[in-house]
């Protein structure tokens, strides 16, 4: 029989079928927490440090006191990895508020939650090219910054998932999100960037979007390539007559838009700018120099 993968849960390694939280943790009443979604690449953990300090950020803001240090939680990923045997895998951490009683007050939740699951996954970057999805924009509006502020990776993603909803009604892969102004703000879990005569836009926190790790690599990796770069609020005109249009995320990595409301995006598959960027990010994340080991060796030293 196979082994089953294992969870970390509350400093305990258990069984995923055993990986169970209270009914009464805030997290699952109320969405009062936060999380990251994380990607070892070849055995490395790409970009641990920047999802640290975004967790730990996200925690201060919603007053959530983390169970453990940073330090003991990057080990905690680690380890998750390596119990499971992983080298490709897509990470999970997800800090609750904990148990409390049946009413909102964060107050009475004792302590923490914390669980790490670590799943295989295979990366789009090994193969030919990105994926190119067809979207709609959303009638779902972003929440605005004064609001829950998606600046905070928090367990509340129901603006998210009325979007995602709406797009898998329409036939869509997935939904832009405009924010109170009428301003593109994001996809349902990724980030927008546009190009338009050789120069990318990308909307700013103005528009209520995640800072997303994979975000800032890409800004980071486009004007090193010395492309012209814009942070900036985006109409959805400029959106829909861009020469080039692609999502970046930490799981769907790097992902074309061939059409926003059946209107195609350039040539309606990958643009010659959004390939450059592909194939340099692929580099990148298969070189392994901007992450955190799991294993000590190439061969991988499993824990027991």
């Amino acid at each position: 029989m196979e082994k089953e993968p294992l969870v970390y849960l509350n400093g305990k390694f258990v069984d995923k079928s055993k990986a169970t939280v209270s009914i009464f943790d805030h997290g699952l009443l109320y969405g009062d927490g936060v999380f990251e979604g994380i990607r070892a690449y070849n055995g490395t953990v790409f970009q641990l440090e920047a999802h640290m300090t975004r967790m730990f950020d996200s925690a201060k803001f919603i007053q959530l006191e983390m169970p453990v240090s940073r330090d003991e939680l990057t080990e905690a990923i680690l380890a998750t990895i390596r119990r499971n045997h992983l080298r490709d895998a897509y990470i999970r951490v997800v800090v609750t508020r904990g148990v409390g009683d049946l009413g909102i007050d964060p107050a009475l939740c004792r302590a923490a939650t914390i669980f790490v699951i670590a799943e295989p996954v295979q990366s789009v970057f090994s193969t030919k090219g990105p994926k190119v999805y067809n979207l709609i924009i959303a009638s779902v509006r972003r929440d605005s910054v004064d609001a829950t502020s998606h600046e905070v990776k928090s367990l509340n993603y129901l603006n998210s998932v009325m979007a995602k909803i709406e797009a898998n009604n329409a036939g869509a892969n997935d939904a832009i999100l405009l924010d109170s102004r009428g301003f593109v703000s994001e996809a349902v879990a990724t980030n927008v960037f546009l190009v338009k005569d050789r120069r990318i836009s990308t909307p700013a926190s103005s528009a209520g979007i995640l800072h997303g790790i994979t975000r800032a690599r890409i800004i980071k990796l486009c004007l090193d390539l010395g492309f012209e770069l814009a942070e900036r609020d985006v109409t959805p005109f400029e959106l829909l007559t861009a020469d080039e249009a692609f999502l970046v995320g930490t799981k769907g990595e790097l992902i074309a838009i061939g059409s926003i409301n059946n209107k195609r995006i350039g040539s309606g598959g990958v643009g010659p700018m959004t390939r450059r960027i592909y194939q340099e990010f692929a580099r990148i994340v298969q070189s392994r120099e901007e992450g955190v080991p799991v294993y000590e060796t190439e061969s991988p030293k499993l824990e027991e």
